[in-house]
């Protein structure tokens, strides 16, 4: 188990928590987060997708001309495939891309790449994004992410993750660019895959761990 520094508005040490290793030091298995990323991505997709077959296009249903004696060739309808406005030949038809993907391997990709974060040193932990009395401050939240990574700021794609009911946080931080914010408990290995700096506050942390240990003692 290590520690990680938790920042305060300003950017500076207000104290540490521990880092579970059965959380933030598991083996990277990247066929497996493949996997359930793929999953997930192939569950986001609508597959609404519909094109017409020959019985629902419209058109006559009579023959366009005589069988024999015009020298072509024999059709019986119009709205055949071959012919323009015709219906189409197994063409796609509305079904579900969802993949079946046990919890355990759900479960174990997200700790996997968190992992890999934390020990890419991309995990960071705040005790909360900047207000001003009270009341929300997107400027105060940029200057706190301006802050990390010993005040060289985070990269481009940035995860925050708060506990709900954290609307001041929310507030905050949800019109920043390049910036995306998740509650503790929709944390999924997509979106830790996509993001270079994942950013916690201390209470979506905790949350977060606790869910996790409970979890592992199932």
């Amino acid at each position: 188990m290590t520690s990680l520094d938790v920042l305060d508005a300003k950017g500076k040490k207000a104290g540490t928590v521990e880092l579970p290793a059965s959380v933030f030091d598991v083996q990277t298995n990247v066929p497996l987060i493949h996997q359930v990323v793929t999953a997930q991505l192939a569950a986001a997709r609508q597959g609404t997708h519909k094109t017409k077959g020959r019985g629902e296009v419209s058109g006559s249903g009579s023959k366009p001309f005589k069988q024999k004696g015009t020298g072509r060739a024999r059709q019986g309808s119009i709205r055949m495939p071959q012919h323009r406005g015709g219906g189409i030949v197994h063409g796609p038809v509305p079904r579900s891309y969802a993949q079946r993907t046990p919890k355990k391997m759900i479960a174990a990709a997200l700790l996997g790449v968190i992992s890999d974060r934390a020990r890419g040193e991309r995990l960071h932990i705040v005790d909360g994004f900047g207000t001003v009395n009270g009341a929300p401050s997107t400027k105060a939240a940029a200057e706190l992410l301006a802050s990390l990574n010993g005040g060289h700021g985070v990269t481009r794609n940035v995860l925050v993750v708060l506990e709900r009911g954290d609307e001041a946080a929310e507030k905050s931080v949800r019109n920043l660019k390049d910036l995306h914010v998740l509650y503790a408990d929709q944390l999924n290995a997509y979106d830790v895959v996509v993001s270079d700096d994942i950013v916690f506050t201390k209470a979506a942390y905790e949350s977060f761990v606790a869910s996790k240990t409970k979890e592992a003692g199932e």
